[in-house]
This record gives C-alpha cells, structure tokens and sequence, in this order.
C-alpha cells in the first residue's frame, strides 16, 4: 500500500511539473516580448538590477561578441578572448519599451569610462549595447546621441549588432540572490524609481495653448499666476491616481506622495521622477522662492518648500490645481499610463 500510495505521489509531482511548465510557456508565448543584450559591468549587479525593473521578464548573464566559443569566466578573464560580461534582457513590450529600458540602463553605468566600471578594470567590463532586431540599433543611437548632450567627454558605449552569446556558468546566475552580501558595483534601489520618457510629450504653441486652457490655466501655467487657497480643486483631494501637467499631459505626481500640509494647495513630497521638475529662484512679490515647472510644457506648477513631512524627505511641493490634471487608477492604463500603476498602488 505504501508503495502504491509512493508511485502515486510522484505521478502527481511529475503531472504537476509539466502542467506548470506548460503555464510558463504559454503565458511567456502570449506575451509581446523582445530582446536586448546588455553590458555594464560586472554582469552580476547588472542581472540582479534588471530582474527588478517592471517589464522584464527575465535577465540572464552571459559573454558577448567575443573571438571564442563557449568560453568560461578564467577565458574572459585571463586569456583575451574579448568578450565583454553582458545580461540578456527579455522584456514584455507591453508594459516597457527599450528606449525607457536604456534610460534605466544609463543610471547605472558611466558612459564615458573605458573598459571601467565601478572597481572593475579589463575589456570585459565595457559598456555595450548589442541588438539582434536592425531596427533597433537607431533607436539606441538616438538615446546614445541624447545621453551625449549630457556629458563633455566623448560617450564610448558600443551601439553593435550581437555576434554571439554565451551563458555564463551557473554560479553565476542570479548570483546576488544566492549571496546576499556579495559584490555589487551600482545601486540596485535605482530600479524601483519611476522613469518618464520625455519623447512622448511636446510643448504647445501659444495658439494651441489659448485653445486648450481655460483662463486660469493659462494665467497660472504661462504667466506663473496662484489660485486662491482652499478654493481650487484638488487642495483636498485624496483619490488614488497621477498628477499630469494640464498642457502636455507629462506626468508629474502620484497621489501615493500627496498629503495634506493645511495650506490650501495640493502638496506633495516628492515628484513621481526627479527629471520632471526643473526649478528656479523667483523673487517676486518681495520673497525669496524656489519656482517649480514641467520639464516639458514649461508650465509654472507652483514652488517647493523644506518645511514638508520629514519622514518623506522633508519637502513640500506647493502646486496650483489649475496646472495639473488628475488620472484616476482605473482609468491610468487606458490613458497610457499603465507602466505607472506600481507607483500608485
């Protein structure tokens, strides 16, 4: 009987495996998935850091475009092969796309090092992009070209068609997950922050702004005009969803970071992206503050202040109903605003 009852038990381990692996494919098939090949580094921080990015599917780590086949790390190492440590990066179309996954790439190398990235020295430690769609290498170029006007040393990041690939051994693998405490050259908290492609939206021209806005958007937005205290529509306010900019639809805030600092304006501790925001002294009316506008739109939002929550950092972002516009969470993923959702809910 107990024998019958063993033979069952692993009938059922066995059924249920291939059931959950037939899943895992069918659910991996039904998604729009594309590829990327990614070096930066030692490629252990770079697997752990992708996993972590909404939108990824999966991140393996691996030797590219080098002069040998199948090598092992001692190869790359010691004996020239010019393969660079490089992460495969699936990606679900869906919910990222590489131009956004670049921009997440770029906050954790130096663009401008060669063959250096954090303590790390060799050929192996490049910085490189490699594609296997064509189509995609002018995508990359054109992030390549903007990161550029960023830095006044010449970028040295490849921009190349992949030659080959090869995974690494298996400790390698997920190596930070099995040891916590191991090394690990960039922030992986980068990960978790929002990032909003600037491409997407476009500053309007006087004439569509006069057509667009209504009088107190437009006397707040373009002319830095304020609502009056307690009387403008989102001061107590507290629904979950976004905060986009009235003009562009950039977004800006997340109800998540909203509180009620009693000074009759929506306040917030922090942008949704540090990029959104660009700010300015303003020493109008007598007082000495700073302005904070739409990185885009250059609308006039409102001013930023220290006296905030300072458990959430310490700011208090002081912002005029009438520039922003809010985006229910029900409604973020038909407005195209679905990558956001994690930094709402």
């Amino acid at each position: 009987m107990k024998k019958l009852m063993k033979v069952f038990i692993m009938f059922l381990l066995v059924f249920s495996s291939i059931f959950s692996m037939e899943n895992k494919t069918e659910v991996t098939n039904s998604m729009n998935t594309k590829e990327i090949y990614l070096a930066g580094g030692c490629f252990w921080g770079v697997e752990a850091y992708f996993e972590r990015i909404n939108g990824v599917v999966d991140a393996q780590s691996g030797y590219a475009n080098g002069k040998t086949e199948n090598p092992k790390y001692e190869d790359v190492v010691y004996r020239g092969t010019g393969h660079a440590e490089t992460v495969h990066v699936i990606y679900d179309t869906t919910k990222i796309d590489l131009a956004t996954l670049l921009q997440y790439y770029f906050r954790i190398i130096d663009p401008t090092s060669v063959n250096k990235q954090g303590n790390d020295r060799g050929t192996q430690y490049r910085t490189g992009i490699y594609y296997t769609d064509e189509n995609d290498r002018e995508i990359i170029q054109k992030e390549l070209d903007e990161l550029q006007k960023g830095y006044k040393k010449k970028i040295v990041v490849e921009n190349k068609k992949l030659e080959n690939f090869y995974l690494a051994e298996d400790y390698h693998q997920d190596y930070l997950k099995k040891n916590p405490n191991g090394y690990c050259h960039i922030d992986l908290s980068k990960a978790d922050e929002v990032i909003v492609d600037k491409n997407k939206y476009r500053k309007l021209s006087e004439k569509e702004l006069k057509e667009k806005l209504t009088d107190i958007q437009y006397k707040v937005t373009q002319k830095a005009d304020t609502e009056r205290p307690y009387r403008n529509e989102y001061w107590d306010f507290y629904e979950k969803g976004i905060y986009v900019d009235i003009v562009t639809g950039e977004p800006l805030f997340s109800s998540k970071d909203k509180f009620d600092s009693g000074c009759g304006w929506p306040s917030f501790s922090k942008a949704i992206a540090p990029e959104v925001v660009n700010y300015s002294e303003d020493r109008s009316f007598g007082m000495r503050r700073i302005e904070v506008k739409s990185r885009v739109g250059d609308s006039h939002l409102g001013h930023v202040f220290d006296d905030g929550p300072q458990d959430r950092g310490g700011l208090r972002y002081c912002i005029n109903s009438a520039s922003i516009k809010f985006i229910p969470l029900e409604k973020m993923e038909e407005e195209g605003y679905g990558n956001l959702i994690p930094f709402v809910e």
